[in-house]
């Protein structure tokens, strides 16, 4: 039988993915001198910092639980702590996005609608995701083990389109622009699981 320690393990692994799409900022610079790109840019970065930070330390807390002997309950807590977290930083991102308005570029009010969009489903789906380990019976060792393997799952999937969502606001000039930003380029430093 397979432990809820191996089992949250793979959670951490999952959750990892998921926080570097907020800082999966290119390091090229831009040679055009656009304001008003560079002003959105920033706007989104020193809003997005914040909460990149608030993903990691979600992201720390789970890694550090599979560290410990830690008994079903303790990994629950902290797994939904950190779900509830990583569901208000996406919903602060899209939220910070959408104020923004449209990146000054071609299909911008697109790309801003379709990131948000994104943005917003990710941030329920965390939300989904703590309801589920909250319902875990930590009582029954082996049932809590297999639904944290689901849940490991889910969350394989959730990291993937939010690394897709960014990327697509970040193609091109948005991407530049955004590399160029202090609090971006700090954001994705301060993130253990950034890795070019």
């Amino acid at each position: 039988m397979e432990g809820t320690n191996p089992v949250n393990k793979k959670l951490a692994a999952a959750l990892s993915g998921g926080a570097v799409l907020v800082l999966a900022l290119s390091g090229c610079s831009s040679d055009d001198n656009d304001d008003k790109l560079n002003s959105w840019a920033q706007q989104v970065c020193d809003a997005v910092q914040p909460q990149a930070k608030k993903i990691a330390a979600a992201n720390t807390a789970i890694q550090k639980q599979t560290s410990d002997n830690s008994t079903p309950a303790e990994v629950q807590k902290t797994d939904a702590q950190a779900f509830q977290d990583m569901s208000d930083a996406y919903k602060a991102i899209g939220a910070a996005v959408d104020k923004a308005g449209a990146p000054d570029v071609e299909g911008g009010e697109k790309k801003k609608t379709d990131a948000v969009k994104e943005l917003n489903t990710i941030s329920s789906s965390y939300g989904d995701l703590k309801k589920q380990v909250d319902d875990l019976d930590t009582k029954d060792q082996a049932k809590f083990a297999d639904g944290l393997k689901g849940i490991a799952t889910q969350l394989d999937k959730l990291s993937q389109s939010g690394n897709d969502a960014l990327a697509k606001l970040e193609e091109g000039d948005v991407g530049k622009a955004m590399a160029e930003q202090e609090s971006c380029k700090s954001a994705s430093a301060s993130s253990p699981a950034a890795k070019s």
